[in-house]
């Protein structure tokens, strides 16, 4: 079964970067594609980027194209979201979800997945 953790929030400052980390414990990693979300008090929660099983395929909202990037390194069982330019309006938990191979689909939509890590925070200073 897929276990993640997510890691490498922080504080950043408008413009700046942060790298985060999602990390499986489980048996099937390769078998599956990840989203990266994240949800801001008081609104909804927002698909931001998808990368399918073998990183063929990666996928992006308009409010972070450009400027997010995610990857995926296999052999360590972890899933990367590269963010630059940072926004004050990107403050907000960001979380690591997976589902069976493909970002086919509506894959910015939360009930597609069956495995959700904690959450890892993310603050923007303007």
């Amino acid at each position: 079964e897929v276990q993640l953790v997510e890691s490498g929030g922080g504080l950043a400052q408008a413009g700046g970067s942060l790298r985060l980390t999602c990390t499986d414990s489980g048996w099937t990693f390769d078998d599956y594609a990840f989203t990266w979300f994240r949800q801001a008090p008081g609104k909804e929660r927002e698909g931001l980027s998808c990368i399918n099983w073998n990183g063929q395929n990666t996928y992006y909202v308009n409010s972070v194209k450009g400027r997010f990037t995610i990857s995926r390194d296999n052999a360590k069982n972890t899933v990367y979201l590269q963010m630059n330019g940072l926004k004050p309006e990107d403050e907000a938990m960001y979380f690591c979800a997976g589902k069976p191979l493909d970002c086919s689909g509506a894959w910015t939509s939360g009930n597609a997945y069956k495995h959700w890590g904690q959450g890892t925070q993310v603050t923007v200073s303007s």
